[in-house]
């Protein structure tokens, strides 16, 4: 009987803690969700918020903070326009990758973090101007990663 209800309580538990990471991210784009599924490690409860905030432009409890575009949900959808149909398949999961990478950084506190909001001026500018979504992608990929090494 005590293994019986230890059985129940364990898939209970394993089951609210998938399903809390499966919603954990609701707000990425449903085709970046697998490419940037593992559920990120936060500094702080802000941390998530500001994190939110660059995939969707929604600034639920945020002080000083603008929402709407850009966001990184809207940015993949105009990248994945610009790259076609023939680009999809590699293009995707690169520029969801690339969220995450940017977006951990930037939504982390002031202090400490190594991605800031003229960064993402400056990324959203090169992804623009290249004729090459793809290589757009990989040119910020480069200088983002560029800044998170100093």
């Amino acid at each position: 009987m005590r293994s019986s209800v230890l059985a129940v309580a364990s898939a209970v538990v394993l089951f609210a803690t998938a399903a809390s990471a499966a919603n954990a991210q609701d707000y990425v784009r449903a085709d970046c969700r697998d490419t940037v599924a593992a559920s990120p490690a936060y500094d702080s409860p802000e941390h998530a918020r500001w994190y939110k905030r660059f995939w969707t432009g929604d600034c639920e409890k945020l002080n000083f903070c603008f929402p709407g575009s850009p966001n990184w949900n809207d940015i993949v959808g105009k990248l994945l326009v610009k790259g076609g149909p023939s680009e999809r398949a590699v293009l995707l999961p690169k520029a969801c990758r690339l969220g995450r990478l940017i977006g951990l950084e930037w939504s982390r506190d002031k202090k400490i973090r190594k991605i800031d909001t003229g960064d993402l001026r400056t990324f959203k500018s090169m992804l623009e101007a290249s004729g090459d979504a793809l290589r757009g992608v990989e040119r910020v990929e480069a200088a983002a990663q560029g800044k998170l090494k100093r």
